[in-house]
């Protein structure tokens, strides 16, 4: 324990030491234009770019969103022209002629875009759904940081056919697509050029009012080029919704101060569910609820919802599970992802004190409040607190959890959170835990440039009856970033009894040492874009005694070629010593014991096509041993796309496991076809089939949505689960819900 708390304490350290370092950093090697950097009563250290400034005035007429510029206020307004390359190459300007301008009123600000065309020919998008992929679309995306800390902030964006994208920022280029608000956009094709005119409502999006600027970046993908690019350069290792080298948006006058803000959303629904397997009779259940957003100020929001219903969510893809642990899947309900960073970024990827998927599944949630937002320039705080009812064997609870975050340096921020959930009207033969609680503070280290990256973070959890000595987890994270590499090291510790049951903690009594480094190579001619190689150690042991429990040593060489197809050759030589019984078919009936050892290789080849293909597809295939067999699977996807209007896909995977007695031969298909359809850019029908023969179970979602008025939908949603070999029902459901937006 000494030991494990001593090296915390150098590393701590050192990670200041860097921090404020890095805040200094400026560019040496890459080809981006210098900063000229300015101080200010409100921020004292600008983005990289800070010296690209694109100019607001104030409107003097009425904007029309009707793709066509000719306002007077267009006119006269300045443009952001003369974008950089970001990729294939970022040492100069793009070939893709791009114009911005901004204005703005007193209720909301307008952007207008001009992207010509260089090459002829259809402009590729998948459809005119909301929240597009990036990568398959022809493009355009704003990034906006009111509050000037690099760090946080909204996306707004369109594609050629004039489907929109909206999500909130996190971790300076972390982009939340699940988030909604009321924004409106008008796209018009023309032959040589496609237009977008924008506007955003100041009420949709938090802010300072005190500031007469704020930073921001425009980012263009031109598929039929090959090409993205940016207003402000950002070096290729980076995505361009970096806001660490975002520009400057200077208000003309500062943006309007906003009182109390209310926005109401109210619902109904109704649904009719059977439940085959058990011999249930038909369920009916109509109902109502609401979602309230008051506006305490342009940058503190009160959320409430009472009597909330997800039925709309998507259904998550299902999966071939082999792993040992406890799987991961993402929110997706709409009133845990404002501000949700202050929430669910603390820890790591497999160590989550609070994981907003834990409330709510197993129970009704009765009701729930959260404020989150900005206190003064450099503190965000984040407070939820939901109530969920009654269910089967499960108590009434209640789930709390706070957090507050202070900006350091130029990027870097210290943060701490509490987790509290608490067993409501507790029986006199209970027999769990009346509560559980977890603490944790932690560093998050980022450069002005990004070149380093990092967390350090420790966590104590406070459970009844457990051993307080190893009732903590503690965690290392530093990341340097160049065009040619990319060195990662990551080092994590959880204690036997660390309990975070509002959290996700797949695996305990474990200290990982993980180092990684990424090298590329870009070849001056030919058909590849750059090649490199990828190599990682990864090894976990037991506390008490530095056993080696598992050792991953695993090789990647890839090759990106200008086309956008890429092929990755991967090696990995594995060791995993059990420390829990483990069936490796994951069905449950026979099992290799604890404390079995067991070594093996494996190699597997990915490759994935030209997305700008009307038909794209990538499969990944690898053989190599498997526990005490060996295992051959192959798996991927294909996706047809009938632009505007959708497209279909199908996802697919086989595993053969060959395994000795008493498992012999065990394959597992999984199949999913999907029909994803937009009628319109309000109009929109999915329907998902998945059959995953390793649960034993055929799966068939389909769902209607009419988006009538901007953030207010009709969701029709028909479920079904079905056994594969007898095609018997076992359980059915449908639902309509209706909810509309006042503000």
């Amino acid at each position: 324990m000494f030991n494990k708390f001593f090296g915390c304490t150098i590393f701590f350290f050192l990670f200041i030491l860097v921090g404020a370092k890095g805040a200094d950093l400026s560019f040496k090697n890459e080809k981006v234009v210098s900063p000229i950097l300015k101080k200010d009563s409100l921020s004292s250290v600008g983005t990289v770019n800070r010296n690209f400034q694109i100019h607001a005035k104030k409107t003097k007429g009425i904007i029309k969103l009707d793709g066509i510029i000719n306002e007077e206020d267009w006119l006269i307004a300045e443009q952001a022209k003369d974008f950089y390359m970001v990729l294939p190459y970022d040492t100069g300007h793009s070939v893709a002629k791009s114009e911005v301008m901004m204005t703005y009123d007193d209720k909301a600000f307008y952007i207008a875009v001009i992207f010509h065309d260089t090459l002829p020919g259809k402009r590729p998008v998948e459809s005119l759904r909301k929240d597009f992929v990036f990568g398959n679309n022809d493009n355009f995306l704003v990034f906006i940081d009111p509050y000037n800390d690099q760090t946080t902030g909204y996306s707004f964006g369109v594609n050629a056919a004039g489907a929109i994208w909206d999500g909130t920022m996190s971790g300076g280029a972390a982009v939340n697509l699940i988030w909604d608000c009321k924004w409106e956009s008008k796209t018009k094709n023309y032959p040589d050029k496609w237009i977008t005119e924008m506007r955003i409502p100041f009420k949709s999006v938090r802010y300072n009012p005190q500031v007469d600027h704020w930073n921001i970046q425009f980012s263009r993908q031109d598929l039929k080029l090959n090409e993205k690019s940016a207003w402000a350069p950002v070096p290729r290792q980076f995505p361009t919704a970096s806001l660490a080298y975002a520009g400057e948006l200077k208000w003309e006058t500062p943006p309007p101060k906003s009182g109390l803000k209310l926005a109401l959303i109210p619902y109904v629904y109704g649904s009719a569910s059977r439940n085959f397997e058990k011999g249930e009779d038909t369920r009916y259940r109509k109902d109502f609820g609401f979602d309230a957003k008051l506006g305490l100020s342009s940058s503190l929001n009160l959320d409430l919802t009472y009597n909330p219903d997800f039925s709309q969510a998507e259904v998550d893809d299902q999966v071939t599970n082999l792993e040992r642990f406890e799987l991961y899947y993402p929110e997706k309900r709409q009133f845990f992802l404002e501000n949700s960073d202050l929430f669910s970024n603390f820890g790591a990827t497999n160590i989550r004190p609070f994981f907003s998927r834990r409330i709510g599944l197993d129970a009704p949630v009765n009701a729930g409040v959260r404020l989150s937002g900005k206190i003064g320039q450099d503190l965000r705080i984040g407070v939820m607190d939901m109530q969920t009812g009654v269910e089967g064997d499960y108590l009434a609870r209640n789930f709390f959890v706070a957090s507050v975050q202070k900006k350091i340096f130029s990027r870097s921020n210290i943060a701490a959170i509490f987790v509290n959930k608490q067993q409501l009207n507790i029986p006199a033969d209970w027999t769990g835990n009346d509560y559980n609680r977890v603490a944790g503070l932690e560093y998050n280290m980022a450069s002005r440039n990004n070149f380093w990256t990092g967390k350090l973070f420790g966590q104590k959890s406070f459970t009844p009856k457990a051993n307080a000595a190893e009732e903590y987890s503690q965690g290392l994270n530093l990341a340097y970033s160049r065009k040619n590499y990319l060195l990662e090291f990551l080092q994590l510790y959880v204690g036997k009894d660390f309990n975070a049951e509002t959290g996700y903690v797949p695996r305990r009594d474990f200290v990982q040492i993980n180092p990684r480094a990424t090298w590329k190579f870009y070849p001056k001619n030919g058909p590849l874009e750059y090649h490199g190689l990828l190599g990682e150690i990864n090894n976990l042991y037991k506390p008490e005694n530095k056993e080696l429990t598992d050792k991953a040593v695993g090789f990647d060489y890839f090759f990106q070629f200008k086309s956008r197809a890429r092929i990755d050759i991967k090696g990995n030589s594995r060791y995993v010593l059990l420390q829990q019984n483990f069936d490796p078919t994951n069905k449950g009936a026979n099992f290799l014991p604890a404390g079995s050892s067991y070594s093996w290789n494996d190699f597997s080849v990915i490759y994935m096509s030209d997305n700008r293909k009307i038909l794209k597809y990538d499969f990944q295939t690898g053989y190599g041993g498997y526990f005490n067999g060996n295992r051959w699977f192959v798996q991927g996807t294909f996706n047809y796309r009938f632009q505007p209007y959708g497209y279909i896909s199908l996802i697919y995977s086989y595993n053969d496991l060959a395994l000795p007695e008493p498992w012999k031969r065990t394959k597992f298909w999984l199949v999913g076809p999907k029909l994803d359809i937009t009628f319109t850019d309000k109009l929109f029908f999915t329907t998902y089939v998945q059959y995953n023969q390793q649960a034993d179970n055929l799966n068939i979602n389909a769902r209607f949505q009419w988006r009538y008025k901007p953030v207010s939908d009709l969701f029709l949603v028909y479920t079904d689960n079905y056994f594969p070999g007898s095609m018997n029902v076992k359980n059915r459901a449908l639902v309509l819900k209706l909810s509309y937006w006042f503000n």
